[in-house]
C-alpha cells in the first residue's frame, strides 16, 4: 500500500474535506554502493566531529544556520514545529485558474489526492465542478518543513496535486537569436509534414529507460563471468542543407508500407534479440581471437 505523505483537510470557502496525499510517481533506477577498491568492502560514512575528534550519534545532532563564518544559530525539532503555519494541517484553496494557462515549467512533484470517507461527497463535488469548468485550484500546503504552492486538478480517477516552484526559483531562459534567421515557406511546410508523419497518441508505456536495461544486462553478464559489448553510438553529422535534410527525413517516413511490414514470427523456443547490452562469454571471445589470428 502507498505511503501517506500528507494528511489534513482541503478547504474552499466554508467547505472542508479530510484528504490524504500519496506520491504519484517515483524514479526507478539501479543504484551502486561505494566499495573499497582493495578489499571490495562497502564503505561507511560516519558522522564525525573534527573538534571532539570522534564519531557522533544521531541523537547528538541539532540543526544550525550559519549566519557568519563558523557562527551558527541553533534549532531543535520542537522549536521548528512551533512555527509551522496552518497549511501544515489545512490545505486552503486560494484561487482557481484556467488549466490551459498553467505553464508546466512550474510543476515540481506529483501526488494523488484522495478523500477520507467523511469527505467523499465534497471531494466529488469539487472535482466535478473543476472538470466541467476547466479550472484548477491553487492552494498552500506545508510539508517537510517547507510551505508549497500547489495546483490541484481533476484526473480520470481522482484529483492530482502538483507542488510548484516559486517564480523566483525559475531560471530565466537564454533568448534564442531569431531576428537574423529567415525561414522559407517550403522549409516550414516540410517541417510540419515531418511532424505529422511522426504524430502518435500519447502512450507513455511504450517508452523505456534503455540505459537502465543495459546496466541490468551488464550486471547479469558479470554475475556469469561474461564480458559485454559496447553499444554503438550514432555519428551525428552537421546539417549543411536544411531543406535536403527535411526531404530525406520525410522520404524515410513515407517509404512504402511493404518495407515496414512486420517480420515473420521467430521459431518457437527461440527468443528475439534484445536491444540491451549483449553479453559475450570470455570463451567465445578467445575463440574469435584464435580464428582471426
Amino acid at each position: 500500500m502507498a505511503t501517506t505523505v500528507w494528511k489534513g483537510h482541503l478547504t474552499f470557502g466554508l467547505i472542508s474535506m479530510p484528504v490524504r496525499m500519496f506520491a504519484a510517481a517515483r524514479g526507478e533506477r539501479i543504484s551502486f554502493n561505494q566499495l573499497h577498491k582493495e578489499c571490495h568492502s562497502r564503505l561507511k560514512q560516519p558522522l564525525f566531529c573534527p573538534v571532539c575528534n570522534r564519531n557522533v550519534e544521531r541523537s547528538e545532532i541539532v540543526k544550525g544556520y550559519e549566519y557568519e563564518k563558523d557562527q551558527y544559530v541553533l534549532f531543535n525539532e520542537e522549536e521548528l514545529d512551533k512555527i509551522e503555519p496552518s497549511s501544515a494541517r489545512v490545505m486552503e484553496i486560494l484561487e482557481f485558474v484556467k488549466l490551459d494557462e498553467m505553464d508546466p515549467l512550474y510543476f515540481d512533484s506529483s501526488y494523488y489526492l484522495t478523500p477520507e470517507d467523511a469527505g467523499v461527497k465534497a471531494y466529488q463535488l469539487l472535482m466535478k465542478a473543476m472538470e466541467e469548468s476547466g479550472y484548477g485550484a491553487i492552494a498552500k500546503l506545508t510539508m517537510h518543513q517547507r510551505e508549497h504552492i500547489v495546483i490541484v486538478r481533476p484526473g480520470t480517477k481522482g484529483m492530482t496535486l502538483h507542488t510548484m516552484f516559486y517564480s523566483n526559483e525559475i531560471r530565466a531562459a537564454e533568448s534564442v537569436p531569431t531576428d537574423k534567421i529567415e525561414l522559407k515557406e517550403q522549409e516550414k511546410k516540410l517541417a510540419r509534414q515531418l511532424i505529422e508523419s511522426l504524430a502518435a497518441p500519447f502512450e507513455p508505456q511504450r517508452y523505456r529507460d534503455e540505459y537502465q536495461e543495459n546496466v541490468r544486462a551488464m550486471i547479469a553478464a558479470k554475475l556469469k563471468g561474461q564480458e559485454v559489448t559496447e553499444v554503438a553510438q550514432p555519428h551525428m553529422a552537421p546539417v549543411i542543407d536544411l531543406m535536403e535534410a527535411l526531404k530525406k527525413s520525410l522520404a524515410e517516413k513515407q517509404a512504402p508500407a511493404a518495407a515496414a511490414a512486420p517480420a515473420a514470427p521467430a521459431p518457437v523456443g527461440k527468443k528475439p534479440p534484445t536491444r540491451a547490452v549483449q553479453p559475450i562469454s570470455s570463451v567465445q571471445k578467445k575463440a574469435g581471437k584464435k580464428a582471426t589470428g
